[in-house]
């Protein structure tokens, strides 16, 4: 077994953080499916991005939708609906297997929304519409103002991707927003069992983030705290996880849990293993969502090593005591990376908007 399905045998899926057109066509994410045991996939504006600006594959389209006049954002749309429904059919099987938790693929609202209730839940019933299958997943970010439409989308029955999550402590308002949006679909008669959704935990901006601060410290103490804060933050969140979902009864007959996705997995430093953000976060209902130069560095290394996840929040909990003692301060940490998360999707998306306006003229 290679290490993914050695994953997949602790109960980590893993999806491949990344998608185009080229790949779909090519056959290659049929192969990724096939060879490296890879079982769904989450996109965001930068992936999109840097998609749409390079090869051809798009120009046949973009042709069509000059012709018909589209805006720029009916046509960035209507080119990542195309893909992420026609990547949910290569994972149609994967969905069938694993009865609806794997084979998913996210697409994401517009990041410049995300503070607009009424926007971000109006645009997650379109896109869930329009890429109409059922293995889609709505990525909604968790700011304060998107929470109120990760209910409203969860409880009109849209399977969501909770992202940008940086804290625990936004992480438990996480939690509480998709029990009442599951409630709610449960009293509407939906078919809760039908409805899934991933909260995805930011792993290696806060190891960048905190680092930085410690450098800046620059105590012996302080660096030697350098790369511990990403998992120690991801294991603090999957002891929330473990105890927000052990009552059976917290959920409504059928309902899922709501797994805690890793999220931003490769590695920003290079002396740090360039699977660190793998083989330390192997546990039970997780899904870990990898760019594939660290799908291919996982399974390169070959050093899954068991649940590791499972029993570790104590010594998490030590290391952010340590950290918090050289002096960095956790709440400011997690208010810039939040705000950053949101503005680097917001220029990502502007560039893509700014860069399909000069194919549409």
């Amino acid at each position: 077994m290679n290490a993914i399905e050695q994953l997949a045998q602790i109960g980590t899926s893993t999806w491949l953080d990344d998608l185009s057109r080229d790949r779909i066509n090519s056959g290659n994410l049929q192969e990724l499916i096939s060879t490296k045991h890879i079982v769904g996939v989450t996109t965001n504006p930068a992936i999109f991005a840097a998609a749409m600006s390079k090869g051809t594959a798009y120009d046949e389209q973009i042709a069509s939708l000059k012709a018909e006049q589209a805006s720029v954002d009916q046509a960035v749309y209507a080119m990542s609906i195309d893909d992420v429904r026609n990547a949910c059919d290569v994972f149609e099987d994967v969905y069938k297997q694993s009865e609806g938790k794997d084979g998913r693929v996210s697409i994401e609202v517009d990041p410049r929304i995300s503070e607009d209730r009424d926007a971000t839940i109006s645009q997650a019933r379109e896109l869930w519409s329009r890429v109409d299958r059922p293995n889609a997943m709505i990525k909604i970010p968790a700011t304060e103002g998107s929470l109120p439409a990760i209910v409203d989308a969860l409880a009109e029955g849209i399977s969501v991707n909770v992202t940008l999550i940086f804290s625990v402590a936004r992480y438990r308002q996480v939690i509480a927003a998709y029990k009442e949006g599951i409630q709610r679909a449960a009293e509407k008669g939906l078919d809760v069992s039908k409805i899934h959704s991933v909260a995805s935990f930011f792993v290696s901006r806060l190891d960048t983030e905190v680092d930085n601060r410690l450098e800046a410290i620059g105590s012996e103490e302080a660096l030697a705290l350098r790369g511990k804060a990403g998992v120690a933050n991801a294991r603090r969140a999957y002891q929330v996880f473990q105890e927000a979902f052990a009552d059976a009864e917290a959920l409504p007959a059928g309902a899922n849990v709501q797994r805690p996705l890793w999220a931003s997995t490769g590695v920003k430093n290079p002396d740090y293993p360039a699977d660190l953000y793998v083989s330390e976060l192997a546990g039970p209902d997780t899904v870990n969502t990898m760019p594939e130069a660290t799908i291919d560095a996982a399974i390169e290394a070959d050093n899954i090593h068991g649940d590791t996840l499972s029993g570790t929040a104590e010594e998490a909990e030590q290391i952010f005591a340590q950290l918090s003692a050289v002096g960095i301060d956790f709440e400011d940490v997690f208010e810039v990376l939040e705000r950053e998360g949101v503005s680097k999707f917001v220029d990502a998306w502007n560039e893509l908007l700014e860069s399909m306006q000069e194919n549409l003229r």
